[in-house]
């Protein structure tokens, strides 16, 4: 007597083996492809924008702004920046844009994010498209095999990205002056860069590789309150880990754009005070 879960013959993905004899693709009905569309979209804008923006090297300084794409400025063609962060580690050699140096670092630790795995997994290649829906490749083998094995390096980004929010919150702190470096101004970049840093750090801490190094490979919590009250936090934060990444990752380009628009002479920074 069959019993629809006998063996398939035919191929492919989630469909190869013994599973239940059901035709249909998937048994959902709502618009199951609304949000991995979305995601797709919303990441490819990024993209496109960041790629611009990052071989532009232009208007990216406007005193005392500058934009987070080009922030540590690590080649000696950065424009000067006054108290700002030049560090010229590479010589006169480099031509190309400065922002290349640097946002390998925060870019490499979003690409390794658990999150955005999942959302470039689903919205670019379709593994899986959605919950419930089977994706179409016919081999799976996970982040057991190059190149997405080196994944797996998203702790060591983590790191890296501390370095970076660091440089970020400095230059948080240099936007309180005005445009002849006089302490004490506040103008609407200053706002746009504060809400920027907040989100940054919100999102780098909220991290699962900040939990593991808070709260990870202990026994008992009771013997370390400290870091079991510091994972707790972290927990909290990890909870939002999802809509911090699109925040901060629309924050930091609301924050260039900003100083693309100054820097480029569009409008002038108003001042509040």
């Amino acid at each position: 007597m069959a019993t629809g879960t006998e063996p398939r013959t035919q191929s492919g993905g989630v469909r190869e083996g013994s599973r239940a004899a059901i035709t249909a693709r998937h048994l959902r009905t709502d618009r199951w492809w609304l949000a991995p569309a979305a995601t797709a979209a919303g990441l490819l804008a990024f993209v496109v924008y960041s790629t611009w923006r990052a071989f532009a090297n232009a208007h990216y300084y406007a005193a005392p702004y500058v934009s987070p794409f080009y922030s540590p400025c690590l080649a000696e063609n950065c424009a000067p920046m006054r108290h700002g962060p030049n560090w010229e580690i590479f010589g006169g050699w480099w031509g190309l844009s400065p922002a290349l140096l640097i946002l390998i670092f925060p870019l490499g630790f979003r690409l390794t994010c658990y999150y955005y795995r999942k959302a470039y997994y689903r919205g670019f290649w379709a593994s899986p498209p959605a919950c419930a829906v089977a994706e179409p490749h016919k081999k799976y083998s996970g982040e057991t095999r190059f190149p997405l094995i080196l994944q797996n390096i998203h702790r060591y980004f983590f790191y890296a990205a501390l370095l970076v929010a660091l440089t970020l919150t400095y230059d948080t702190v240099l936007a309180f002056r005005d445009e002849h470096y006089r302490w004490g101004h506040i103008g609407v970049g200053t706002l746009v860069f504060l809400l920027n840093i907040v989100l940054i750090w919100a999102y780098t801490i909220s991290c699962h590789s900040c939990r593991h190094i808070v709260g990870g490979r202990l026994k008992h919590f009771s013997k370390h309150p400290v870091r079991y009250r510091l994972w707790g936090w972290v927990g909290k934060l990890n909870a939002h880990h999802m809509g911090l990444a699109w925040a901060s990752l629309i924050s930091v380009a609301l924050a260039d754009f900003y100083v693309y628009l100054v820097a480029s002479g569009a409008f002038d920074d108003p001042r509040l005070f």
